[in-house]
Protein backbone atom coordinates (compact mmCIF):
# COMPACT_ATOMS: atom_id res chain seq x y z
CA UNK A 1 0.00 0.00 0.00
CA UNK A 2 1.55 3.52 -0.98
CA UNK A 3 1.28 6.70 0.83
CA UNK A 4 -1.46 8.10 -1.63
CA UNK A 5 -3.99 5.55 -1.12
CA UNK A 6 -3.41 5.73 2.71
CA UNK A 7 -6.79 6.07 4.82
CA UNK A 8 -5.20 8.61 6.70
CA UNK A 9 -3.73 10.60 3.64
CA UNK A 10 -6.80 12.52 2.99
CA UNK A 11 -7.57 13.99 6.69
CA UNK A 12 -3.67 15.08 6.80
CA UNK A 13 -4.39 17.02 3.91
CA UNK A 14 -7.23 18.46 5.22
CA UNK A 15 -5.87 19.38 8.10
CA UNK A 16 -3.29 21.24 6.63
CA UNK A 17 -5.51 22.92 4.61
CA UNK A 18 -7.45 24.12 7.39
CA UNK A 19 -4.25 25.11 9.08
CA UNK A 20 -3.01 27.18 6.42
CA UNK A 21 -6.52 28.60 5.91
CA UNK A 22 -6.71 30.03 9.45
CA UNK A 23 -3.24 30.81 9.67
CA UNK A 24 -3.91 32.98 6.18
CA UNK A 25 -6.88 34.64 7.95
CA UNK A 26 -4.86 35.51 10.85
CA UNK A 27 -2.01 37.19 8.92
CA UNK A 28 -4.55 39.33 6.50
CA UNK A 29 -6.10 40.83 9.97
CA UNK A 30 -2.72 41.28 10.91
CA UNK A 31 -1.44 43.29 8.20
CA UNK A 32 -5.01 44.96 8.04
CA UNK A 33 -3.92 45.99 11.82
CA UNK A 34 -0.30 47.12 10.62
CA UNK A 35 -1.08 49.42 7.95
CA UNK A 36 -4.35 50.98 9.94
CA UNK A 37 -1.46 52.14 12.49
CA UNK A 38 1.10 52.93 10.47
CA UNK A 39 -1.05 54.94 8.26
CA UNK A 40 -2.45 57.01 11.51
CA UNK A 41 -5.96 55.38 10.93
CA UNK A 42 -8.66 56.87 13.61
CA UNK A 43 -9.17 53.94 16.06
CA UNK A 44 -12.36 55.21 17.29
CA UNK A 45 -14.01 54.51 13.10
CA UNK A 46 -15.97 51.25 13.31
CA UNK A 47 -13.52 49.39 10.75
CA UNK A 48 -10.65 50.67 12.52
CA UNK A 49 -11.94 49.76 15.89
CA UNK A 50 -13.31 46.48 14.48
CA UNK A 51 -10.04 45.40 13.62
CA UNK A 52 -7.99 46.03 16.50
CA UNK A 53 -10.37 44.45 18.84
CA UNK A 54 -10.27 41.25 16.77
CA UNK A 55 -6.21 41.31 16.33
CA UNK A 56 -5.71 42.46 20.35
CA UNK A 57 -5.58 38.68 21.45
CA UNK A 58 -3.08 37.64 19.10
CA UNK A 59 -1.01 40.92 19.86
CA UNK A 60 -1.06 41.17 23.61
CA UNK A 61 1.62 38.71 24.22
CA UNK A 62 3.78 40.62 21.86
CA UNK A 63 3.18 43.97 23.00
CA UNK A 64 6.14 44.39 25.56
CA UNK A 65 8.73 42.99 23.63
CA UNK A 66 9.65 46.15 20.97
CA UNK A 67 8.86 49.48 22.26
CA UNK A 68 6.30 51.67 19.44
CA UNK A 69 7.47 53.60 17.04
CA UNK A 70 5.42 57.03 16.35
CA UNK A 71 5.78 59.49 13.91
CA UNK A 72 3.29 62.04 13.52
CA UNK A 73 0.76 59.93 14.72
CA UNK A 74 1.50 57.18 12.47
CA UNK A 75 2.83 53.46 14.71
CA UNK A 76 5.32 51.34 13.18
CA UNK A 77 3.76 48.47 15.30
CA UNK A 78 6.96 46.03 15.57
CA UNK A 79 4.39 43.33 17.74
CA UNK A 80 2.62 42.78 15.10
CA UNK A 81 5.24 41.61 12.38
CA UNK A 82 6.59 39.83 15.18
CA UNK A 83 3.01 38.04 15.86
CA UNK A 84 2.45 37.79 12.36
CA UNK A 85 6.04 35.64 12.38
CA UNK A 86 5.36 33.64 15.32
CA UNK A 87 1.83 32.25 13.85
CA UNK A 88 3.33 31.53 10.82
CA UNK A 89 6.03 29.42 12.36
CA UNK A 90 3.50 27.78 14.38
CA UNK A 91 1.47 26.87 11.80
CA UNK A 92 4.24 25.75 9.65
CA UNK A 93 5.56 23.52 12.66
CA UNK A 94 1.79 21.73 13.19
CA UNK A 95 1.77 21.06 9.54
CA UNK A 96 5.18 19.68 9.70
CA UNK A 97 3.64 17.40 13.26
CA UNK A 98 0.73 16.55 10.82
CA UNK A 99 2.81 15.56 7.61
CA UNK A 100 5.04 13.05 10.35
CA UNK A 101 1.91 11.02 10.92
CA UNK A 102 1.61 10.00 7.31
CA UNK A 103 1.77 6.37 6.28
CA UNK A 104 4.65 5.84 4.93
CA UNK A 105 6.15 2.33 3.06
CA UNK A 106 9.12 0.93 4.25
CA UNK A 107 10.95 1.55 0.84
CA UNK A 108 9.56 4.97 0.81
CA UNK A 109 10.95 5.27 4.77
CA UNK A 110 14.22 3.67 3.64
CA UNK A 111 15.05 6.36 0.72
CA UNK A 112 14.37 9.17 3.38
CA UNK A 113 16.69 7.69 5.52
CA UNK A 114 19.35 7.51 3.08
CA UNK A 115 18.88 11.00 2.41
CA UNK A 116 19.30 12.26 5.77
Amino acid sequence: MDSYNSPTTKPLFKGTQIVWYLVSLLEVLLVFRFVLKLTGANPTAGFSSFIYALTWPFTAPFLAVFPRTVVQGSIFEWTTLLAMLVYWMIALAIVRLFLMSKTVSTPEAAAKLDEK
